[in-house]
């Protein structure tokens, strides 16, 4: 079955199908950036094809395949964040820092609460404009990700749309339903809020410092060598760990943490992927009187000035699955 419309080409099943797989990857960075799950924005993408599918024969051509497709993903994502609360870390919830103590693992979160990573060839394109490329980079770090979620939902639909996928605003206007004025109006609003976060500005390309630093981080981690690691540490460097709700922040304190409530960390292997445009590593933990390795964590770092100014370890072993992370780290 075909749609036709005076003056457009029909649109086949077979040529829906097509483009639905060859966005599948822009939709769900898309999806991402609005709902700040990984979990979420796969859903997202799912619907978003199975509505498109359902109602190919209502296309009408008027516009082409991938705004219709960005309109659907779009209601699809602002329906979702009607019906929860956004996504936060766990600096978000409180002012101060926790104590490094047992007593600060109490209080969770479920986890639907919490940010949450994404790997980076699920959403990056794989070549094109390097300039491009890199501000898709930047759209997914955890920090502009996690300032994305501080926006109305609308406004966070045209910033994204705007600033990211290079949208023009009469575009954004008929996707939204809206004016173009309206959508000028909360493009401005949406670039204050993020210019009031002070962790949004850009970062700098990784280079053969930034690799040095990282293979330190690794070999300090994994002997748990404290006092090499705390050279690495930024001094206002600050680590996080969703499910719990505390946060810890400077070197002293993240010392104290790893040689007390962490320290059964000892032991742990660390293997470098790519998320969110960072660096990150996935997390195998010891356990048992043998040592056997399993998945803990997924850590997430941010570097800045040459240090490590955050760590993000994302305590969910249900990343491993839908991510592909090997259960057991390699030989």
């Amino acid at each position: 079955m075909t749609t036709t419309t005076p003056g457009t080409s029909p649109l086949t099943r077979d040529e829906l199908e097509r483009e639905l797989a060859a966005r599948r990857a822009e939709l769900r960075g898309y999806c991402y950036r609005m709902l700040g799950s990984a979990f979420d924005a796969e859903d997202a993408v799912q619907d978003t094809m199975v509505r498109a599918w359902k109602s190919v024969e209502g296309f009408e051509g008027r516009s082409g395949v991938r705004s219709w497709l960005y309109r659907i993903a779009t209601n699809v994502c602002l329906t979702t964040i009607e019906t929860r609360g956004r996504r936060a870390r766990p600096m978000d919830l409180s002012a101060t820092a926790w104590e490094p103590v047992e007593a600060s693992l109490v209080r969770t979160r479920g986890e639907d609460t919490w940010l949450e990573p994404m790997v980076d060839e699920r959403v990056l394109p794989e070549a094109g404009d390097p300039a491009e490329i890199a501000v898709a980079r930047e759209s997914v770090r955890l920090a502009f990700v996690a300032a994305l979620q501080h926006l109305p939902p609308r406004q966070r639909a045209v910033l994204i749309l705007r600033d990211v996928l290079r949208w023009k605003a009469d575009e954004v206007a008929s996707l939204l339903d809206t004016t173009t004025a309206s959508v000028n109006s909360a493009l401005q609003r949406a670039r204050a809020t993020l210019a009031e976060r002070p962790d949004v500005g850009r970062t700098e390309p990784l280079g053969e410092s930034h690799q040095a630093l990282l293979e330190q981080y690794v070999r300090a981690f994994e002997a748990y060598d404290i006092d090499a690691f705390v050279e690495l540490l930024a001094a206002d460097v600050t680590q996080n760990m969703p499910p719990f709700e505390l946060w810890l922040e400077g070197a002293d304190d993240i010392a104290a943490w790893m040689v007390g409530p962490g320290h059964q960390c000892r032991g742990s292997k660390l293997v470098p992927v790519t998320m969110n445009g960072s660096p990150a590593f996935v997390h195998y933990k010891p356990i048992g009187a043998d040592g056997e390795l399993v998945p803990f964590a997924v850590q997430a770092l941010e570097l800045a000035d040459g240090r490590i100014a955050r760590i993000t370890s994302f305590l969910d072993t249900r990343l491993f699955d839908l991510f592909g992370f090997p259960t057991e780290p390699p030989a």
